[in-house]
């Protein structure tokens, strides 16, 4: 595995973990509530989930890529316009999010596995945000190097879901968030089309290859 690759993946599952959705959310309303401990509890329960979206997003990727070059650059498409299209959606935002972490009232780490594992966003984002940073080295990833992903990319997730921690609990973090949760909200949906552009420019001419060929 190259250094590359490794950085990569590492950077797949932070960003995957710290980019605002439903759990990061969540999570910064946890924390207004109740402080950084339950904020804590909620996301290591949530982790459990990521855990299971990521691993399930990788042998996706790792399985398009053993069946050929073609199909991981369907599946880059695929997920680019997915991306694109979250992209759209978080920069048209223009209302704050009204959701409100009642669930997580007494039990915030078992709130926080089942909030993880029930989100129907997690697999489609999981599997375009690592299809999007790692299609530029498709060509490296084996079934034998699965493991490390999963594990790199748990350790990615880890670094983000410490930062989330560390500022969830500081009053004025959590101020400037929700203040400003429509723009960051809007940042996110930027970098949301970066990636898309970034995962259409390595499999469009992958794909546009294999027609005229």
């Amino acid at each position: 595995m190259t250094s590359s690759l490794l950085f990569a993946v590492i950077a797949s599952g932070f960003i995957y973990g710290i980019t605002p959705g439903p759990g990061v959310l969540a999570v910064f309303g946890i924390g207004a509530a109740r402080g950084r401990r339950a904020g804590a509890g909620f996301l290591c329960g949530h982790l459990l989930g990521d855990v299971v979206w990521c691993s399930t997003a990788l042998v996706a990727i790792v399985g398009a890529r053993e069946i050929g070059s073609s199909a991981f650059d369907v599946l880059g498409v695929l997920s680019a316009l997915y991306l694109f299209w979250l992209g759209i959606r978080a920069i048209r935002t223009r209302n704050r999010s009204d959701e409100s972490p009642q669930g997580a009232a007494r039990q915030p780490f078992w709130h926080g596995i089942l909030f993880g594992l029930t989100n129907p966003k997690a697999y489609p984002v999981a599997v375009a945000t690592f299809t999007a940073l790692l299609s530029s080295r498709a060509e490296l990833l084996t079934w034998g190097m699965l493991p490390w992903l999963i594990v790199l990319s748990f350790f990615g997730g880890l670094l983000a879901y410490g930062i989330l921690i560390a500022v969830v609990g500081a009053r004025q973090v959590r101020a400037v968030y929700q203040r400003h949760e429509v723009l960051i909200t809007k940042l996110c949906g930027v970098m949301f089309i970066g990636f898309a552009l970034n995962a259409l420019a390595h499999a469009l001419p992958g794909l546009l290859g294999s027609k005229t060929a």
